[in-house]
């Protein structure tokens, strides 16, 4: 899972609280954190004890990721819609500290304040419930609604260069991977929305959860490009690729 990907966007409120989907033609709960994915019917062991499927997904979630609350909390502002202030009060929220105790770990503040925050964030939440009843409604009366390609997590800015529709990605793909999908790349685009589309196709390349040293990057954008420097640098330009400070590591981030 690139990025947040489809599922994560397809889920229902409830699947996303929990962190996980049920896929029933694959048989396979999926987390919608980082992908991983858990076998129906398959046992799974950890410490010395053995889970079933969906009780391992549960586990895994909160081993690895902390649990669905810190993880959608840590999403940038564009996801959330929250200051790195708000997110530090919704957290004491969450804990069910009082708004005076509150205002001590902030260190200053008021009272009147909390509470305002905590009728802001309901009207907000209210609005996110309107808006989600009419978008749904008018996907209802629409034939074949416009899908748009997931836009990567650590994406620093997101703005009309990644409003690309799936048919618009098939199409720049065609264009300018003319040999086929894992061929060569013709050309490297000038054009904004042509390179989100390229790069997002090129970060495929690479499996997740996996460390890469700048030689093996290299070694794979060789051979789709041959100023693989330059793709190398918008692939972590736009968010699709990170890497060390000292560059003894790279990676594609879930």
């Amino acid at each position: 899972m690139q990025g947040i990907s489809e599922l994560f966007w397809e889920a229902s409120i409830e699947e996303i609280k929990r962190g996980y989907v049920y896929q029933e033609e694959a048989e396979q709960y999926i987390c919608l954190i980082c992908g991983r994915r858990f076998n129906r019917g398959m046992i799974y062991p950890y410490e010395d004890t053995l889970y079933e499927a969906e009780k391992f997904t549960r586990l895994h979630i909160t081993h690895e990721h902390g649990s669905t609350f810190d993880f959608l909390l840590s999403l940038d502002k564009k996801l959330t819609g929250l200051t790195e202030h708000q997110k530090a009060i919704v957290r004491y929220f969450r804990e069910g500290i009082s708004d005076s105790d509150i205002v001590k770990e902030l260190g200053g503040g008021s009272t009147s304040t909390i509470r305002n925050h905590r009728f802001t964030l309901r009207e907000k939440a209210k609005q996110a419930k309107i808006m989600l009843a009419i978008m749904d409604l008018v996907e209802e009366r629409t034939t074949k609604p416009n899908k748009f390609i997931s836009i990567p997590r650590s994406a620093v800015m997101v703005d009309e260069r990644f409003a690309i529709t799936e048919e618009e990605n098939e199409a720049i793909l065609h264009t300018y991977f003319n040999q086929g999908k894992d061929g060569p790349l013709t050309e490297f685009p000038k054009k904004e929305k042509r390179k989100v589309a390229i790069l997002k196709h090129i970060a495929q390349r690479f499996e997740l959860n996996r460390q890469y040293t700048e030689k093996e990057v290299n070694e794979i954008l060789k051979e789709i490009y041959p100023d693989y420097v330059t793709i190398r640098r918008y692939l972590i330009e736009y968010g699709f690729m990170e890497r060390y400070p000292d560059c003894s590591a790279y990676w594609i981030k879930p």
